[in-house]
């Protein structure tokens, strides 16, 4: 009980030092650059056929020079 009450209390250690890092900060959380389009694959999904929204994504970058 008491090795699980210090791994509890390091991960709440933890949650709190993350929280109060975004709260001084105040900027918005973000994911990384590139993401799966950076691995050169057209489609997240494994369909035939890209849905509607992706369709005009796709689109518009074809259009742009």
């Amino acid at each position: 009980m008491k090795i699980f009450l210090i791994t509890f209390a390091c991960f709440l250690g933890m949650i709190f030092a993350m929280a109060l890092g975004y709260i001084v900060k105040r900027r918005q959380i973000q994911g990384s650059c590139g993401g799966i389009s950076a691995l050169g694959m057209e489609k997240v999904c494994d369909c035939d056929t890209p849905c509607e929204r992706r369709r005009a994504i796709q689109q518009k970058e074809r259009q742009q020079p």
